[in-house]
C-alpha cells in the first residue's frame, strides 16, 4: 500500500508533464542518442589493440550482447517505475537515495554533459570541413594551455582552454538545441525523429554500398577466409600498454576484448536515456520496453553490419606510415576516421564530404537527444530536495524543465572552453558500468523487495540474461582497473566525491525521498 501511495505521488508531481512520445518517437530517442561519431571513428582503436578481424567483430558483438541485455534488464524497471528520471529513481528507489544522488551527480558533472560537450565538438571538427574558418587552432580567446600532470599512471592536464571556432560551433549547437527543447517535447521528439531517420538511412547506405559496390578483393583476402581468425586464439597473446607511458604486459583474447569495450562502449551507450523521459511517453508500461528493445537491437545491428563493411573494403592491418587508403587500413585511418576512408576509398575525394555531412547530421541528431533527456534527471533530482531547486520548475506554458535544460547547457558550455571534456569522458566508463551494474543488480533487489509490485514487462532471460551481464561488466571493470588506470580511478573519484555532497545536500533538504 505504502509503494502504491508512494507511485501515486510521483504520477502526480509529474501530472505537468505532456506525454508527447509515442512508440516511435521513444524508439529514435534510443536510436539517436545512441548513434553519434563513435561509429565512424573507434574501430581504428579497436583494430590496433586487438590485431584481429575476428576479434574486431567479436569486440562489437559483445558491446551489442550487453547493450541488448541490459536494455531488456531496464524494460522492466521502465514499465514498473515509469516516473522522470528513469535510471535516477530505479538506483533510488532499489539501494537508496545516496545512490540515485551519486548517479545523478556524475551524469551532470561528467556523463551527460561531457558527452554533448564532445559530440558538439565531433559536430564542429566535421563542419570544418565545409567551413575552413572552423577549426581547433582557430582561436578567438585563448586562456592558458595547462601543461601535462603525470599523477602515477594518469596524465592530467595537456589541454588548450579557450574560445576557438571549433568549440564556439559546439556552443552554438549546444545553445540553439538547449532553447529548442523548451519549446515542448513534442518539438524536441519531431526534431529527434527526422534526424534520426535520417542518420539511420546514412548508415544504411554505407553499409549497402560498402557491401554491394565497394567490396575490394585486397580487402576480402586479408580480413577473410582463413586470415578471419588471425590473433583471436585461445593462446594468442596481446600486447598492452599499462597506464600512460607504463610496461607493456600481454594478455589473452578475453582481457583484450574487455579492454576494447572503452570503445565500443561509448558508442553504444545512452540507450538508457529514454528512460529519463518515462514521464512524457504514452502508455509507457507498453512503449518503455518496446523501444529499449527495438532500438538497442536496430543500432547493434547497424553496428556490427558496418564493421564487416570496414572489413569488406579496408584491410584491418596498415602502416602508419602508409600513403594510401588502403597501405593506411583500419587501424591507421587517417585522424581514425574509418567510415570516412571507406567512402573515399569507394567515392574518391568526394567521399570525404559525404561522410562529413552524415557525420554533422548524426551528432546534431544525438545532441537533441541527449539533451532532450538528460534535464529530466535533474528535474527529478530536484524534485528529491537532491539538486537545484529551481530545476524542479517546469515552464508554464511548454511544461518542459527548462530551468533544469538551462543549467545543463551552461556546465556543457564550460566544458567545451574547458578543453577537459574529451579527459573525462575517457575517465568515466568505469564509472558508467558501475552503475548499469548496480541498476541491473536493483532488479534482482526489487523482485525481493517489491514481489507483488505490479510488472507489465518481465525481463526476458531472468534471472540468466541479468546476472550474465553483472559478472561481465564486473570483469572488464577490474581489467580496465588493472591494464587502463588512466580510465577507471579518475571515474571512480568522480563518484566518491559524489558523498560528501549527498551528506550536506541533504541536510539541507529534509524532504529527500528515501526507498
Amino acid at each position: 500500500m505504502a509503494t502504491e501511495a508512494k507511485s501515486i505521488a510521483l504520477d502526480s508531481s509529474e501530472s505537468e508533464l505532456v506525454k508527447g512520445l509515442g512508440l516511435t518517437s521513444s524508439t529514435t530517442l534510443v536510436m539517436g542518442s545512441m548513434i553519434g561519431s563513435g561509429i565512424f571513428i573507434v574501430s581504428a582503436e579497436i583494430a590496433r589493440l586487438v590485431d584481429s578481424p575476428a576479434l574486431l567483430i567479436g569486440a562489437w558483438l559483445l558491446t551489442g550482447f550487453l547493450t541488448i541485455t541490459g536494455a531488456l534488464a531496464y524494460g522492466e524497471l521502465a514499465a514498473m517505475m515509469p516516473h522522470a528520471g528513469g535510471q535516477y529513481v530505479y538506483l533510488r528507489e532499489a539501494l537508496g537515495p545516496l545512490w540515485g544522488f551519486l548517479y545523478g551527480w556524475t551524469l551532470f558533472l561528467v556523463v551527460q554533459t561531457g558527452t554533448i560537450a564532445a559530440v558538439g565538438i565531433a559536430f564542429g571538427k566535421f563542419l570544418g570541413i565545409f567551413v575552413h574558418s572552423v577549426s581547433s587552432t582557430h582561436w578567438l580567446i585563448h586562456l592558458w594551455h595547462v601543461p601535462p600532470i603525470p599523477i602515477g599512471p594518469m596524465v592530467l592536464g595537456n589541454m588548450d582552454v579557450g574560445l576557438n571556432t571549433q568549440n564556439l560551433a559546439a556552443i552554438a549547437v549546444v545553445v540553439f538545441l538547449s532553447v529548442l527543447n523548451i519549446f515542448g517535447v513534442r518539438l524536441g521528439a519531431a526534431v529527434q525523429n527526422v534526424f534520426t531517420f535520417a542518420k539511420t538511412a546514412a548508415l544504411l547506405g554505407l553499409i549497402f554500398v560498402g557491401i554491394f559496390v565497394g567490396r575490394n578483393a585486397q580487402a576480402i583476402a586479408a580480413n577473410f577466409g582463413a586470415n578471419f581468425w588471425r590473433n583471436a586464439g585461445w593462446h594468442s597473446l596481446h600486447a598492452v600498454q599499462v597506464g600512460v607511458g607504463g610496461p607493456i604486459a600481454l594478455v589473452g583474447v578475453c582481457t583484450i576484448v574487455a579492454v576494447a569495450q572503452v570503445g565500443s562502449l561509448f558508442s553504444s551507450d545512452a540507450w538508457n536515456n529514454i528512460t529519463f523521459t518515462a514521464a512524457e511517453v504514452r502508455n509507457p508500461r507498453r512503449n518503455l520496453p518496446l523501444a529499449l528493445a527495438l532500438g538497442a537491437g536496430a543500432v547493434t545491428l547497424l553496428y556490427v553490419l558496418a564493421n564487416v563493411v570496414y572489413l569488406s573494403v579496408l584491410p584491418l592491418q596498415g602502416n602508419p606510415h602508409g600513403t594510401t587508403i588502403l597501405a593506411r587500413g583500419i587501424q591507421y585511418a587517417s585522424e581514425e576516421r574509418v567510415a570516412t576512408a571507406v567512402v573515399q576509398q569507394i567515392f574518391g575525394s568526394s567521399g570525404a564530404a559525404i561522410m562529413a555531412i552524415a557525420i554533422l547530421i548524426s551528432t546534431f541528431g544525438c545532441n537533441n537527444g541527449l539533451i532532450l533527456a538528460g534535464a529530466r534527471v535533474y528535474y527529478a533530482m530536484a524534485r528529491d530536495g537532491l539538486f537545484f531547486r529551481r530545476a524542479a520548475q517546469l515552464n508554464h506554458k511548454y511544461h518542459t524543465p527548462a530551468h533544469s535544460l538551462g543549467m545543463q547547457c551552461i556546465w556543457t558550455c564550460i566544458l567545451c572552453i574547458s578543453g577537459s571534456y574529451s579527459q573525462l569522458l575517457d575517465y568515466i566508463i568505469f564509472a558508467v558500468l558501475v552503475f548499469y551494474i548496480l541498476t541491473i543488480g536493483g532488479l534482482f533487489v526489487l523482485r525481493v523487495k517489491r514481489p507483488d509490485e505490479p510488472r507489465p514487462y518481465r525481463a526476458v532471460g531472468y534471472p540468466v540474461l541479468p546476472a550474465l551481464y553483472i559478472l561481465i561488466a564486473i570483469f572488464i571493470d577490474i581489467v580496465l582497473l588493472r591494464y587502463k588506470p588512466q580510465y577507471t580511478w579518475p571515474g571512480l573519484i568522480i563518484v566518491l566525491l559524489g558523498i560528501p555532497v549527498y551528506f550536506l545536500w541533504s541536510r539541507r533538504s529534509p524532504q529527500t525521498t528515501g526507498s
